[in-house]
């Protein structure tokens, strides 16, 4: 068994909460731009047709602003070009309760959704980050491989399962002939 370790990676992360789309809607922004560069993130972003995408962009920003910040504060070396989305995540927020007038003096309830949006950006390592994208983030810390042994598959002739159907398709017309 071989162990893989790394060393930990420095992550920035940006939240815009209470937003006024359902997490399902903003997740369809988030997707396109998981695990991409942050320069082509941001164009694409940008281009985006969805209504939330220029608030995904603002994270986005965010995200990249506090990853400068942090490197002047503490004196890291990071490198904003070589950024890139780790995670993008749209969380559930709290649920508006509304009434909406209905037919003969009744009333429906309905629910406006909020999201909460989270951009984590790190800088790109070749070995580290290879490792996360393949196993997920817990593999960057331990990871055991086991060989994975595969089953022996059974496989039929092809001549008996041919046999057997003009064998049952004979019996079929005899009886259709026999009648």
């Amino acid at each position: 068994m071989s162990k893989i370790t790394a060393e930990k990676v420095r992550e920035f992360r940006a939240e815009a909460k209470f937003q006024r789309s359902s997490p399902q809607k903003t997740k369809l922004v988030l997707d396109t731009i998981k695990g991409m560069r942050v320069e082509q993130a941001l164009n694409t972003v940008h281009f985006s047709t969805k209504r939330m995408g220029p608030v995904v962009e603002k994270v986005l920003r965010s995200a990249i602003q506090n990853a400068t910040y942090a490197s002047q504060e503490q004196g890291l070396d990071i490198d904003v070009d070589n950024l890139y989305v780790r995670t993008a995540v749209a969380n559930d927020g709290p649920r508006m309760k509304r009434i909406r007038p209905a037919p003969m003096g009744r009333a429906f309830r309905y629910q406006r959704r909020l999201t909460h949006i989270i951009v984590t950006v790190a800088e790109k390592n070749s070995t580290t980050e290879a490792v996360a994208i393949a196993h997920g983030p817990e593999a960057t810390e331990k990871t055991t491989a086991k060989p994975v042994a595969k089953k022996p598959t059974a496989k039929k002739a092809p001549a008996k399962k041919i046999a057997a159907k003009k064998a049952a398709i004979k019996k079929v017309a005899a009886k259709k002939s026999a009648k």
